[in-house]
């Protein structure tokens, strides 16, 4: 017998008919003896339907309220879910987050988990309940509903695994585990048995949709063992996500390709090569609240630098803006931009001692006419940014490359 977390994504509560498909799945795994925490979403496209209302009303909606509104979707799959539950015989009870005391900070429409009080639900597993938590919601110290930003039932769902230190926490999704990328980019994609946390916090924070990149951080810093399942599929075992120690041997040194289209690349010219440059251009980015990826500096011999960084396309404009108002400040010799640009990148814990690795790469994609913009690297990854129009092919070409197709 285990204490088993299992969270369901929106499209798996999508309908009462699929709800009454995922109360006949935990009731299976309650029947084994396993105790159950359930942590479902909200029904699919509700969430967005409910901040369309909220902005009817206000263009710029007050988080505080958004939150309150936002929050009711999960009420509501939570109340269904435990029903359900009931009409296949198992005794079910369903919290909001408050109830549970899921205690956030008061970071609207973004908060941080702090801590759980898990007396509540510890009380009726012992008394033989399934246990139906809604996802993404918590409670500030003052009693506010906060929420945690999209994609957070996953990290609602590790956070109680942590909490309870449950066996393993489930996340059912449409997909049937982590693949080596996308299949609707290359066919040959494979799922992977494993993958480290470190792996998938790479792949996460690349573009894989999979897992809400804070849920995999959690996981990884309170060794959750996470394994992602489909909720359409009643056989398989997914994908397991667990510390490097615990894979296999003989894995492949890179465990897969990541890609994002959504990127633009933003280029200052002729910037003074001194101190605190870098920063008076940064700074106020930052300011604006604009992530920056990869950056470059390329230093001439007029004692002056081109100064180049990648940010979401969707920041490209206010970041375009910024710059362009450093001009003059900075004294430079004007400023280029490119929102037609994607990042490509392969992921794996292999290249701690393998070699070669960036040369592979790079050769394949010469080898197709691939340009390479800019690149950049960390202990397990190597990222490049080439032409949006190249994204399919740099994919395909590279997941050929290191063997990871399924005719390896």
């Amino acid at each position: 017998m285990a204490l088993i977390v299992q969270k369901f994504g929106g499209t798996s509560v999508a309908s009462t008919d699929r709800i009454k498909s995922v109360a006949k799945r935990v009731a299976r795994w309650k029947a084994q003896g396993h105790d159950m925490i359930v942590v479902p979403s909200a029904m699919s496209g509700e969430t967005n339907r409910l901040i369309a209302l909220a902005r009817e009303i206000s263009a710029l909606p007050d988080p505080r309220e958004l939150d309150v509104i936002a929050s009711t979707g999960e009420q509501v799959t939570i109340g269904l879910l435990s029903m359900a539950l009931k009409e296949e015989g198992v005794k079910a009870k369903s919290y909001t987050g408050a109830q549970v005391r899921v205690l956030t900070d008061d970071t609207f429409t973004k908060a941080r988990i702090l801590r759980i009080d898990d007396e509540k639900i510890r009380r009726d597993i012992a008394d033989g309940y399934v246990v139906v938590v809604a996802g993404f919601q918590g409670v500030d110290e003052n009693g506010n509903i906060t929420t945690l930003g999209r994609g957070g039932s996953d990290t609602s769902a590790v956070a109680l695994a942590a909490a309870l230190k449950a066996d393993e926490c489930q996340i059912y999704t449409d997909v049937d585990g982590v693949y080596t990328t996308d299949p609707r980019v290359e066919p040959d994609a494979r799922k992977l048995d494993t993958i480290t946390f470190e792996e998938m916090l790479e792949m996460a924070s690349l573009g894989s949709k999979v897992l809400q990149i804070r849920s995999v951080e959690f996981a990884g810093k309170y060794k959750v063992k996470l394994r992602v399942l489909s909720s359409f599929q009643n056989e398989g075992e997914g994908t397991l996500i667990t510390v490097e120690e615990d894979r296999p041997m003989e894995q492949p040194i890179i465990s897969g390709i990541a890609f994002n289209r959504d990127e633009a690349k933003l280029t200052i010219l002729g910037i003074p090569d001194r101190p605190s440059v870098a920063y008076q251009l940064l700074g106020p980015i930052a300011d604006a609240n604009i992530d920056v990826d990869m950056i470059i500096q390329n230093v001439a011999n007029d004692e002056t630098a081109d100064f180049s960084f990648t940010v979401n396309r969707g920041d490209y404009t206010r970041a375009m803006d910024i710059l362009e108002g450093a001009v003059d400040r900075l004294g430079a010799r004007g400023v280029l931009g490119d929102n037609r640009i994607c990042k490509v990148s392969a992921v794996g814990v292999g290249m701690r001692s393998h070699p070669g690795i960036a040369s592979k790469m790079f050769s394949a994609l010469g080898r197709e006419g691939i340009n390479i913009k800019m690149i950049s690297t960390s202990e397990i990854k190597i990222s490049v940014v080439v032409d949006e129009k190249y994204l399919e092919l740099a994919v395909r070409v590279l997941h050929k490359a290191f063997g990871l197709d399924k005719a390896e």
